[in-house]
């Protein structure tokens, strides 16, 4: 159960920052913690979790309080290229870096109920093969 956004205008290094706080966090535990921290990143990656909690329970009926966020992977994407006009007519350059990031959740396996067991008590009937009559 995964969600990606792709050339997010946000530079790699300071969404891998924030990433970094909500990596191996229950994915409720860690919307609340997007949620106050006042960074551009905080926001994209909220989004993001949200997306990705939805694809979870729409797609694949888990449990919303059972999900855990295995990896957030964030990698560079295009970098736009800009430039300030200095004197001299010369331009200085500027990059405006994109990042690529995906969330991938995972199941709690301590946060899951087991699921009722047949009793391994009683021994499963089988059948016995009737007898035919044979006639001659």
């Amino acid at each position: 159960m995964k969600a990606i956004v792709r050339t997010s205008r946000i530079t790699p290094k300071k969404a891998n920052l924030i990433a970094g706080m909500i990596r191996a966090k229950s994915a409720d535990e860690a919307l609340e913690i997007l949620k106050f921290t006042p960074k551009k990143a905080a926001d994209i990656l909220y989004k993001l979790l949200n997306s990705a909690i939805s694809n979870a329970v729409t797609n694949f009926k888990q449990d919303r309080k059972a999900l855990l966020v295995k990896e957030v992977i964030v990698t560079k994407g295009p970098t736009l290229k800009r430039g300030v006009p200095v004197s001299r007519g010369r331009i200085y350059p500027i990059l405006k870096r994109t990042a690529h990031i995906t969330v991938i959740l995972d199941i709690d396996a301590s946060a899951v109920k087991p699921a009722k067991s047949v009793k391994a008590d009683k021994p499963a009937k089988t059948a016995k093969p009737k007898a035919t009559k044979k006639t001659a």
